[in-house]
């Protein structure tokens, strides 16, 4: 069973920086789309970014200019840099990362969130 092992979350003032990053714990083929999604207290869970195979990125409105998203194809492994952080952006952040199998079968699969506290 693939998990996914993020990091990089914690506590930082308005204005700083955080970067994120996951990367499956076992083996993995076929990845696709690899993203960040986050979830506020008493909110949805709702898409930050994504990033494909091909490296077509999509971003909320509400990161754009602030947060980029790459990944290491190489690795597996998904980066969120998230620049000047505004209050707002607290919530857990989850990896998220959906593809198909060499048996041709649609996977996804989600991280256990890693916490991002922006202080005022």
């Amino acid at each position: 069973q693939v998990q996914l092992v993020e990091s990089g979350g914690g506590l930082v003032q308005a204005g700083g920086s955080l970067r994120l990053s996951c990367v499956p714990s076992g083996s993995i083929f076929g990845i696709n789309v690899m993203g960040w999604y986050r979830q506020a207290p008493g909110k949805q869970r709702e898409l930050v970014a994504t990033i494909t195979s091909g490296g077509s990125r999509n971003y909320a409105d509400s990161v754009k200019g602030r947060f980029t998203i790459f990944r290491d194809n190489a690795k597996n492994t998904v980066y969120l840099q998230m620049n000047s952080l505004k209050p707002e952006d607290t919530a857990v952040y989850y990896c998220n990362v959906g593809g198909r199998s060499l048996r041709f079968r649609d996977y996804e699969y989600w991280g256990q969130g890693t916490q991002v506290t922006v202080s005022s």
